[in-house]
């Protein structure tokens, strides 16, 4: 689904949702993960546990002139069903544009995964001159995908 603020993608993975669940909510496996090219390393980031968790993660793009940090804080999580962060450049407050993981089980070993980037809360109108939304593009969702699928089947 694609509509001019938010873009979801999904796919069945053949493993459980507590397999998957186990690498979404460790930063340290987000390098793996991302279909973007933009994320380098997680920065001395803690497993996800609850809302309001913050973990931060070295980047690197274009648009953001090379190497950059990010902030990212947990807006939702049910344990191997949900988990869900806004991003925001290091040290400041989340602008709007969110992350978000959901797991279906589809049986023991295979889970629905979709991922949602939404950017629809974004307002700060000298961000959305920056910032060419979408700034992560379908096909790069769907890499995250099947990076995770490569992930978990490891």
């Amino acid at each position: 689904m694609t509509d001019s603020q938010k873009i979801t993608v999904q796919r069945s993975i053949d493993a459980s949702a507590a397999d998957i669940f186990d690498v979404l909510s460790n930063p340290k496996r987000h390098v793996e993960l991302d279909g973007s090219g933009f994320v380098r390393s997680d920065e001395k980031a803690e497993r996800i546990q609850q809302v309001g968790d913050v973990f931060r993660m070295n980047m690197a793009g274009d648009h953001m002139g090379g190497e950059y940090q990010t902030d990212n804080t947990v807006s939702g999580y049910s344990h191997n069903a949900l988990i869900a962060w806004k991003t925001a450049p290091a040290d400041t407050p989340p602008p709007g544009w969110e992350w978000m993981w959901e797991l279906t089980p589809e049986g023991p070993s295979s889970t629905l995964v979709s991922l949602t980037y939404d950017w629809s809360h974004v307002t700060d109108k000298e961000i959305l001159q920056k910032v060419s939304f979408p700034l992560v593009e379908k096909s790069q969702l769907e890499d995250s995908l099947g990076n995770l699928a490569s992930a978990v089947s490891g």
